[in-house]
């Protein structure tokens, strides 16, 4: 009797955590590749606190879709395939089909964090309503940036509000020393290709150098990073100038290019995936406070990031190996700075 009442309770207990296991969370991250990379712990949190299955991320694709397979990100969705528009109507006039695949999109997931919307607002109303008419789900209104005020880290700003909204325990800092992301052996083999086929040596030690960023006054005035490419040179590294298509708008001028290419290579017309391959191969990586930045630092490449207006206790980047250089200069984006390059060198050819 007592065999079969510990073979019955552990059926009980295994058909439990299959329930737990078979649960699906869902954050809405309508952010670029910066806000999703920084997104990361807060779905590393939310499947271990809420103990879920999985979670997928409902954002932008071309941002979102290198997460998959190389991060706790289990499934990307495309913001761009829903009508997410009609849910921001008054709750009055909100209506849903039967079938609707507003309702089907929501379907399979217990829990729903979204940046999207505000709390208390037609769309958080009406998403509710949404997730709620299949079954029972909680859906958490997040705030994506901080207040002005703010001086805890944008990661922990983030996993406190689902704290707070879920009644969970708070956890203690979010941990820099483990990679977000993680390149696969076919990423890495990638990469080597893609050098060679760029013109570097193989074996040779490689730094990219990534001189743009989503707003002119965060870019570190341009003959800084000549200056460090020239250096870097000298000594035989290496140097892969990463030109998105930003920077090659804004520096894909002729004089420019050619400045680059005394120095270094220029690699423009890559896809963020080949971006990432190309980052698993490379010994050091320095840039401004951009996606591209914060791709190279979860990744645990030894990442250097200059960091002008923005508050780097807030926004800094997360890796094991990211070290963030704060300039208030007014002349920041204007101007060279023999001192600021002095240091990131420093670190470079040590």
């Amino acid at each position: 009797m007592q065999a079969h009442e510990n073979i019955l309770d552990m059926l009980r207990k295994k058909g439990a955590e299959a329930a737990r296991n078979m649960q699906r969370g869902l954050i809405v991250q309508p952010g670029a590749i910066g806000d999703c990379i920084l997104t990361l712990p807060l779905a590393s949190f939310m499947k271990d606190a809420l103990r879920l299955g999985g979670i997928d991320l409902l954002g932008h694709t071309q941002y979102s879709g290198i997460l998959p397979g190389r991060s706790c990100i289990d499934g990307v969705r495309s913001l761009d395939s829903m009508d997410l528009h009609r849910l921001y109507v008054r709750p009055e006039a909100f209506e849903l089909g039967d079938p609707d695949p507003l309702i089907t999109a929501f379907a399979d997931y217990a829990w729903i964090a979204t940046f999207l919307g505000e709390s208390d607002s037609h769309f958080e109303q009406n998403l509710i309503f949404t997730a709620n008419c299949s079954h029972s789900a909680e859906v958490l209104t997040l705030c994506l940036k901080p207040p002005e005020d703010c001086c805890e880290h944008v990661i922990d700003f983030h996993i406190r509000q689902l704290v707070t909204q879920c009644g969970l325990p708070p956890p203690p800092s979010v941990q820099t020393g483990d990679c977000l992301i993680r390149a696969t052996e076919a990423d890495i083999e990638t990469g080597r290709r893609l050098l060679t086929e760029g013109g570097f040596e193989p074996g040779s030690k490689l730094v990219a150098i990534h001189p743009g960023s989503g707003g002119a006054g965060k870019c570190w005035c341009l003959e800084n990073f000549l200056a460090i490419a020239a250096e870097l040179a000298s000594e035989g590294v290496e140097v892969a100038f990463l030109l998105g298509p930003a920077e090659s708008d804004k520096l894909g001028n002729t004089a420019i290019r050619e400045q680059m290419s005394r120095v270094g290579h220029c690699l423009s017309g890559l896809s963020l995936a080949d971006v990432l391959r190309l980052l698993s191969c490379v010994d050091g990586f320095v840039g401004n406070d951009s996606g591209i930045t914060h791709l190279a630092a979860a990744m645990g490449v030894r990442t250097l990031a200059v960091f002008g207006p923005t508050n780097p206790a807030v926004y800094k980047p997360v890796g094991p190996e990211a070290t963030v250089f704060s300039s208030s200069s007014p002349t920041f984006a204007q101007r060279p700075s023999a001192r600021l390059q002095r240091k990131l060198l420093t670190l470079l050819t040590t």
